[in-house]
């Protein structure tokens, strides 16, 4: 456990060196010492964000409070043998760990660190936010899964609520998650950030690409008035906006009931009050483009789609949380400029998982092969009319739409095996930028096009003319070519 703490600059450390509390631009942080939460809003600080100010309390205090109170013998022997899908072991298990939490004693040094911290905030209201070490990952979402205290005044209070944060990691949503997706338990750990409390006129999320259709050129914003809790909690329904991030131009509003708002109440915490504002937009159209354009901002820094927390208040907005969006599925990350048309291969079999190097090489080897049908030697290793996404592969057919042939061939063999995509590419085909049905077709083309379907036509009319004939040539080739296999 860490020793005495000492003040140097705006950090705090413990007598051994283990940092205690960090400042929010700090850029020696890390996952393991501030959790995804902090991890993130230390980066957007540093980038010159407008992030509420703040501190951080490093995992390194929760592990000295779990290890004073001599916790983890406890927590493992509880957790152990608890089942993902049983509920009522889960809830059960959950209760004893946090009612163990709720009568912990914090060691001195981390009180100490904290109250002095929070002192430079002269007792103004503060959110005490979870951040858990396995938090906001790429490929897994915890969020919302540990607790959030909002408004919360004064020393004592803020030391409570830490402590509330810590042991929200043993939730009983939490506990299973982490089960089900194979986290070791004794792995994980909590980090806390504390921030000025925004009184938020309207706040909300919002997605730099649009999570629904995965189209990237969109940025969709739910937005309420006041805080943002009941929004991300599910409890009112917001105003949906939709903007173009190309042409920076607002697509579509949709606006929601807003029945109710949460606000902060006087002496901390927030209350829900009734609302009326099922007519009025939570946004103006100028903060709408606004935020897209803070939306377009964060993901050119992070250089992935984001899904934000964002608030207004006194006309300032601010950056409350940033992450990226896991749900969206992959495609190709080439340049799009001139505009490009990808297929799914593995959606229109579908199949969405991932294929493996084997599986890919496999499929290299086949177009290959296809190719030298129509006498177009190709190299398996050089195909370019596929490239690989997160393992999935699509196929450029830009060139065939854009023939006049091409495109109503492609069209009407969509029709039978993916109805959906031929939808969109009879959509698309109006796109000027597109150029649908302006390609020329190459002689070259049409010679190796005659040289394999010409046979084709020439053997099935013969066949239809002498169907017994071409039955007994069939049952020849058959047999010279199993005899050929036997050899």
């Amino acid at each position: 456990m860490c020793g005495n703490y000492v003040e140097q600059g705006a950090h705090f450390l413990c007598h051994n060196g283990c940092m205690v509390v960090f400042p929010l631009s700090s850029a020696e942080v890390t996952l393991e010492t501030v959790g995804g939460k902090g991890l993130n809003l230390a980066r957007l600080t540093r980038a010159g964000f407008a992030v509420p100010r703040g501190f951080m309390i490093s995992t390194a205090a929760y592990h000295a409070f779990v290890e004073a109170n001599r916790w983890l013998p406890l927590i493992e022997s509880d957790v152990e043998n608890v089942s993902a899908e049983d509920v009522g072991a889960l809830e059960k298990t959950s209760a004893q760990i946090r009612a163990a939490f709720s009568l912990g004693i914090m060691p001195f040094e981390i009180e100490s660190a904290i109250r002095a911290a929070y002192a430079e905030f002269r007792d103004v209201p503060v959110a005490v936010r979870s951040s858990a070490t396995a938090e906001d990952l790429p490929d897994l979402s915890f969020a919302g899964q540990q607790d959030t205290y909002l408004n919360v005044i004064g020393e004592d209070e803020v030391l409570k609520a830490v402590i509330n944060c810590w042991s929200s990691l043993w939730t009983a949503r939490a506990i299973g998650y982490r089960l089900r997706n194979h986290i070791p338990q004794k792995e994980v750990a909590l980090a806390v950030v504390v921030q000025e409390m925004i009184p938020s006129d309207a706040s909300g999320v919002m997605f730099t690409a649009n999570p629904l259709t995965g189209l990237r050129s969109e940025a969709v914003i739910d937005a309420t008035i006041g805080l943002g809790e009941a929004l991300v909690s599910g409890l009112v329904d917001p105003d949906h906006y939709v903007v173009d991030t190309l042409s920076n131009v607002i697509r579509s509003k949709t606006l929601g009931a807003k029945a109710q708002s949460t606000r902060s109440r006087l002496g901390g915490g927030v209350e829900t009050t009734r609302e009326n504002a099922s007519t009025q937009q939570a946004l103006t159209d100028e903060e709408i483009l606004q935020l897209a354009e803070l939306g377009r901002s964060i993901q050119k820094d992070y250089g992935f789609p984001q899904d934000v927390e964002w608030a207004f208040a006194d006309g300032n907005l601010y950056v409350l949380q940033s992450r990226a969006i896991t749900s969206l599925y992959p495609v190709p990350e080439e340049s799009n400029n001139p505009l490009r048309v990808w297929f799914s291969f593995g959606a229109a079999q579908g199949f969405v998982d991932p294929i493996t190097p084997l599986g890919q090489d496999t499929i290299r080897h086949i177009f290959a092969g296809g190719g030298r049908l129509f006498d177009v030697k190709i190299n398996p290793a050089n195909v370019r009319a596929f490239i690989p996404a997160a393992e999935r592969i699509w196929i450029n057919i830009t060139d065939i739409i854009r023939h006049p042939i091409g495109n109503r061939v492609i069209r009407a063999f969509l029709g039978f095996v993916e109805p959906g995509s031929a939808q969109i590419i009879k959509q698309l085909a109006s796109d000027p930028r597109l150029g649908a049905g302006t390609g020329t077709i190459k002689f070259s083309t049409l010679e190796r096009l005659g040289k394999f379907f010409l046979p084709i036509l020439f053997r099935a009319l013969r066949n239809m003319h002498s169907p017994e004939k071409a039955r007994t040539e069939l049952d020849h080739a058959i047999q010279d070519a199993l005899r050929t296999a036997q050899i």
